[in-house]
């Protein structure tokens, strides 16, 4: 699903690699309590969590809340209804990865690893 262009008012995403929830906030125009809401409702949502719970969303999360925001507060659509239509876009795009998101997974992935391997 391509971000909706409704969202011309919200602030372009700079290119980092990882953004804390205050930062998501800002870029999304959504509170940090609805963003920890969404994570539980959305499935698909789901950053990356590092040293006392702390989330850390990449790029991919920030374009997918913004996708649930326009959903919700510009398209209508209920929860259910915004759940379900994000799942389907997710799985319209099953098997179609490019090499570059083939390499963002592998890195995001290796840095999961890594995280893991630190705690133990």
């Amino acid at each position: 699903m391509l971000e909706p262009s409704n969202n011309g008012e919200l602030p372009p995403i700079p290119s980092k690699r990882y953004f804390t929830i205050g930062e998501v906030s800002d870029l999304c125009l959504v509170k940090p309590h609805v963003l920890r809401y969404w994570e539980q409702e959305f499935p698909t949502l789901a950053p990356v969590k590092r040293r006392g719970n702390r989330r850390y969303y990449q790029h991919a999360d920030v374009v997918l809340i913004r996708q649930i925001r326009s959903l919700l507060y510009e398209q209508g659509y209920t929860i259910g209804g915004a759940r379900q239509r994000i799942t389907e876009s997710t799985e319209d795009q099953l098997g179609v990865m490019t090499a570059d998101e083939l390499r963002e997974l592998i890195v995001s992935l290796e840095d999961v690893l890594d995280l893991l391997e630190a705690d133990n």
